[in-house]
C-alpha cells in the first residue's frame, strides 16, 4: 500500500518537463488566439477605414502583446486568458457593431481578474457576475439592434467600470506586497490613459486640436494593457510605487493648470477664436511645464539667493537642517560636533565656533574652529543648575557664570546655548564674533536654541552608548572568567577525586591487607607460640590505629566532621594543631551557611599548607576572623620568607583555587607579599543575616 501511495504522489507532483510543456501549450495557445484577435481587429479596420477604427486596432494589438507577454512570463496563471478574451472580443468590434456590447464586459471581466487571472474571493465572484449580467444584457439589446444605441454602451460602460473599480480597490486592500505590486501597474496605467485623455479634452476645449476626440482616448488607453504586460516580470513589479506616486503628481498637475486655464478662459472670459488659439494653446504648455519644474526651479533659486546674500556662508539655519542628517549616519561623535562648528562658523560668519563637553560639572573643549587647545571649565553644583536653566546668553551673563570663557575671547561679542536634556547640563555651544561685526540676531539665537537641543540629544544617546558598551564589555569578561572558572572546578574536583583514589590505595588500603595478612598469621599461632601470637596481636592493635588515623586526615580534607558539628573556629583550631608551624587562632564568630564556613576554612587551610611549605621553619602563623559591617573576614598571616606577589605568582593552583571558591560567594580574596616581610592572604565574604541566623538555628 505504501508503495502505491508513493507512485501516486510521485504521479501527482509535477515534473520539470510537465512544467515545460504546460508552458509551450500556454504560449501556442495565447499566440494563436491573439494573433486571430489582431487579424479579425485588421479586417475590420480596414473595411471602416475611419481614424477611431485604426485608434481601437492599436488598443487590440496592445492587448494581443499583452496576451503573449503573458503567455510567456506566467503560463500557469489564468491571466492570459482574459487578456486573450479582450483581444478576440476587441478584434470583434471591430468587425461588426454588434459586439460593441461585449467589450465594456470582457474590460470589467480583466479589472476583476487582476493581478493573476484567478477569481478566488466571494466578492470577486459577486462582481464577476454584476458585471456579467449587466454585459450580457447589453450586449443581447446591441446585437439585436441595426444601429447600436450609445447611450446604452455608455451606461453600460460606467455600470460595469464601476463594479471593477470596487473589485479592484478590495482586492488592493486584501494583496500582498508582490500582488499589491502588480495592481498597483495596471493602476499606473489607468492614470496615465486617464491623465492624457484629460489633457486631449483640455486642448481640444481650448485650441481645438485634436478636431476628433475619440481616436486617441482609445490609443491612450493602450498604457493599460502595457501595464498589465510591465506587471508580468517579478524584476519590474516591485519598482512601481515611486513611478506611481510621480505619475499621480504630475498628472495632477496638468490637471489642475488645465482646468483653471478652462475655467479662466471659457467661465470668464469668452471662447478663443481661431487666431488666438495658438497663444492659448503655446500659455497652456508653459504652464504646465512651470508646474513641473516648480520644485527643482524654487531649491535652485533658494541656493542662489543664499550665496548671494550670504555669500560664501549658507543660511543661518544650515547648521539645523543637517545635523540630524549627520547624526542618523554612523559618523564618530568628535567628528560630528568639529563638522558642526565648522558649519556653525560658515553659515554664521563666525570668528570661533566651540563646542563644550562634560559631566558632573566638568567641561572640556571638545571641538573648535579655529583650532584651539583643550581647556577645562569647573562650575560647582549651583552654577551647574544656573547654567542648564538658561537661555542662550550674551556676554554680561557669561561674565557672572562663565568668566573663564569669556577671558578667552578678549573684546569679541560671545553667545553661549547650554546644551541641556531633561534637567542635564551636558555642555554648551559658544560662538563669538568680533567687536566690529554685525550682533547676533533674533534668528540665529533660535537656531542655537533648537540645535543646542539636538546636541544634547546626541550626548545623551552617546553616553548610554558608551555606558551600554562598557557594560556588554563587563559582561564579556565576567562570562570569560565564569567559563574559566566552571572549568578549573571541574579540573581541581577531578584532582580531588583522584587524590582521594591515591590515599586510599597507597595509605589506608595498604595498612588493611597488611592487617587481613598479620590475622591470617594469627589465626596459624592460635594452638602455637603463645608469646609470638601476643606480640603480633599487638602490632594488630598498632596497624589499626595507625589505618584509623589516615581515614580520619582523609575525611578532614574532604570535608572534616568538626566543621559541620562545631564550626569554623573549632574547625580551624584542629586544623591549627595539626600545622607544620606553630599556628595561632584568633576568632570572635558564630555559625554562618555551610558553604560559608567551607569556603572560608579550605581557604584557611590552603595558606596554611602554602605557609608551611614556603615560610620557612622559623615562621609562625596567625589566623584572624571576625565580623564587620556585614561582612565576614579572614586572614592567615606569617611571618615568613615571603615572595614577590606578583600578577604571575598569584596565577599559582593554590591562588587561584582561593579566588574561585570566595568568588562562588561573591566574596574576595587579597594576597599581600614581599620578600623578607611575610605573607598576609585574606578574604572577605557578604552575610545575609536572615539566612545567617537560619542556619545558625538549624545548626543549633
Amino acid at each position: 500500500m505504501s508503495t502505491t501511495l508513493h507512485r501516486i504522489e510521485e504521479r501527482d507532483v509535477p515534473t520539470v518537463s510537465d512544467a515545460r510543456a504546460a508552458s509551450r501549450v500556454a504560449v501556442s495557445a495565447a499566440g494563436l488566439l491573439a494573433a486571430l484577435g489582431v487579424v479579425v481587429g485588421v479586417v475590420g479596420a480596414h473595411d471602416r477605414g475611419r481614424a477611431i477604427a485604426w485608434a481601437a486596432l492599436v488598443l487590440v494589438a496592445a492587448f494581443a502583446l499583452s496576451t503573449l507577454v503573458n503567455a510567456l512570463a506566467r503560463p500557469r496563471e489564468p491571466m492570459w486568458m482574459w487578456l486573450a478574451a479582450g483581444t478576440i472580443g476587441g478584434g470583434l468590434a471591430l468587425r461588426s457593431d454588434r459586439f460593441l456590447g461585449v467589450v465594456p464586459l470582457l474590460a470589467a471581466a480583466i479589472g476583476i481578474a487582476l493581478p493573476d487571472g484567478w477569481v478566488r474571493t466571494g466578492a470577486a465572484r459577486i462582481a464577476l457576475g454584476l458585471a456579467a449580467a449587466i454585459g450580457i444584457s447589453c450586449a443581447v439589446i446591441v446585437g439585436l439592434s441595426d444601429a447600436p444605441p450609445l447611450a446604452l454602451l455608455v451606461g453600460e460602460s460606467l455600470a460595469a467600470g464601476f463594479v471593477a473599480i470596487v473589485a479592484y480597490l478590495l482586492r488592493c486592500r486584501s494583496a500582498a506586497a508582490v500582488e499589491r505590486a502588480r495592481l498597483q501597474w495596471a493602476g499606473w496605467g489607468a492614470v496615465v490613459a486617464g491623465s492624457c485623455a484629460l489633457l486631449v479634452w483640455l486642448m481640444h476645449e481650448l485650441v481645438g486640436w485634436p478636431d476628433g476626440l475619440g481616436a486617441p482616448i482609445v490609443a491612450l488607453a493602450s498604457s493599460i494593457p502595457l501595464a498589465i504586460t510591465l506587471a508580468s516580470f517579478d524584476q519590474l513589479a516591485l519598482r512601481v510605487d515611486r513611478l506611481l506616486v510621480r505619475t499621480i503628481e504630475v498628472g495632477g498637475l496638468v490637471a489642475l493648470v488645465g482646468v483653471v486655464y478652462l475655467v479662466v478662459v471659457l467661465g470668464f472670459g469668452q471662447s478663443p477664436t481661431d487666431a488666438t488659439r495658438r497663444v492659448v494653446g503655446l500659455s497652456l504648455v508653459a504652464a504646465a511645464i512651470s508646474a513641473l519644474l516648480f520644485v527643482p526651479a524654487r531649491n535652485w533659486l533658494e541656493e542662489l539667493a543664499n550665496r548671494r546674500v550670504y555669500g560664501e556662508r549658507r543660511a543661518p539655519d544650515e547648521p539645523l537642517q543637517t545635523f540630524g542628517a549627520r547624526m542618523s549616519r554612523a559618523i564618530p561623535l568628535d567628528e560630528l560636533l568639529l563638522q558642526l562648528a565648522e558649519s556653525l562658523k560658515k553659515s554664521m560668519q563666525l570668528s570661533n565656533a566651540e563646542v563644550w563637553t562634560g559631566t558632573g560639572g566638568v567641561f572640556e573643549r571638545a571641538a573648535a574652529v579655529p583650532y584651539r587647545e583643550v581647556a577645562r571649565v569647573r562650575l560647582n553644583e549651583e552654577e551647574s543648575m544656573v547654567v542648564a536653566r538658561a537661555h542662550v546668553s550674551g556676554n554680561a551673563w557669561i561674565q557672572v557664570w562663565l568668566p573663564a570663557v569669556l577671558a578667552e575671547h578678549p573684546g569679541r561679542t560671545l553667545r553661549v546655548a547650554p546644551l541641556v536634556l531633561s534637567g542635564e547640563l551636558f555642555g554648551f555651544i559658544l560662538c563669538a564674533r568680533q567687536g566690529n561685526q554685525q550682533p547676533f540676531s533674533s534668528e540665529e539665537e533660535r537656531v542655537l536654541t533648537d540645535l543646542a537641543r539636538q546636541v544634547a540629544v546626541a550626548l545623551h544617546n552617546s553616553a548610554l552608548d558608551t555606558a551600554l558598551q562598557a557594560s556588554l564589555d563587563d559582561l564579556r569578561v565576567a562570562n570569560e572568567e565564569l567559563r574559566a572558572s566552571r572549568s578549573r572546578i571541574v579540573a581541581t574536583a577531578d584532582q580531588s577525586r583522584r587524590q582521594i583514589e591515591r590515599n586510599l590505595h597507597d595509605g589506608a588500603q595498604q595498612h588493611l591487607v597488611a592487617l587481613a595478612v598479620k590475622l591470617g598469621l594469627a589465626r596459624q599461632l592460635v594452638d602455637g607460640d603463645r608469646e609470638m601470637l601476643a606480640t603480633l596481636l599487638e602490632e594488630l592493635r598498632g596497624d589499626a590505629q595507625t589505618t584509623l588515623t589516615e581515614l580520619r586526615e582523609l575525611a578532614h580534607g574532604i570535608y572534616p566532621p568538626l566543621l559541620m558539628d562545631r564550626g569554623l573556629r573549632e574547625a580551624l583550631v584542629a586544623a591549627a594543631n595539626r600545622s607544620q608551624l606553630p599556628t595561632e587562632v584568633e576568632a570572635d564568630v558564630a555559625r554562618y551557611q555551610s558553604d560559608v564556613e567551607a569556603a572560608i576554612y579550605f581557604c584557611c587551610l590552603e595558606a596554611l599548607q602554602n605557609a608551611g611549605k614556603h615560610a620557612g621553619e622559623q615562621a609562625t602563623i596567625k589566623i584572624t576572623l571576625g565580623e564587620n559591617n556585614g561582612m565576614l573576614r579572614f586572614q592567615v598571616q606569617d611571618d615568613g620568607a615571603g615572595f614577590d606577589a606578583t600578577a604571575s605568582a598569584l596565577r599559582g593552583h593554590g591562588f587561584v583555587n582561593m579566588a574561585d571558591r570566595l568568588g562562588a560567594i561573591g566574596g574576595n580574596l587579597e594576597v599581600v607579599s614581599a620578600p623578607g616581610e611575610g605573607t598576609r592572604i585574606g578574604g572577605t565574604v557578604p552575610l545575609d543575616d536572615h539566612d545567617a541566623g537560619a542556619d545558625r538555628s538549624s545548626h543549633s
